[in-house]
Order: structure tokens, then sequence, then C-alpha cells
């Protein structure tokens, strides 16, 4: 069973998804992010399995919370720096949001 110490390690923040292009080399429809986490942390690229409830142009501008304290991992040749996090649901992966605009960086606590 995970800890609270475990949940601690994790580095959450919120981030602002500037850019999304289709990611064409995966299996399963997917999308490359760039999402800017402020001054201390900057952008990081990310891949998400979203296509089936949001469109590019629905993206750009989003806040969203993302693991920033995982390795990088190599995904069809990105670099994937950030988790982005989201809910399964039975209509597809919902992204998870601040309900108000807050500062890129800003850390869930």
């Amino acid at each position: 069973m995970a800890t609270f110490e475990d949940f601690m390690k994790l580095d959450i923040r919120v981030g602002e998804i500037m850019k999304v292009e289709v990611l064409e080399k995966a299996k399963r429809p997917a999308y490359k992010l760039w999402v800017d986490f402020g001054e201390e942390i900057g952008i990081n690229q990310s891949s998400a399995q979203i296509t089936e409830n949001y469109k590019e142009d629905q993206l750009v501008g989003k806040q969203v919370l993302g693991v920033v304290n995982f390795p990088s991992k190599r995904i069809l040749g990105l670099k994937s720096e950030v988790l982005v996090l989201g809910v399964y649901s039975k209509q597809g992966v919902i992204l998870i949001q601040p309900e108000q605009a807050v500062k890129n960086g800003d850390k869930l606590g």
C-alpha cells in the first residue's frame, strides 16, 4: 500500500498547453504536447492519448496537472518529460485541470 510519504515524493504542477501536434507514428491515436510549467521548470514535452475527447485547438491554452519529476521516457522518438494527468472514464481520458486559472508551475499540495 502506498503511504502519504510516497505521495509527497511526486512533484505535481500546473502547466499550460502551448502547442499540440498529432503523434503520427503512434499505434493508438495520440498528441504530442508542449506544456509550460513556469519559470522554474520551463516547457516540457509529453505524449497523450486524449484524441477521443479533445481536438488540437481545444487543448492550446488549457491548464492541466502533470507529474514533472518522473524520469524522461522515449516514446516513438519523442522525449516525454512529464506525465499529464487524466481520469480514465467510459468516454475516454478526461484531463485533470484546476477549477480556476492559476500560475503555471503552481504545485499540488
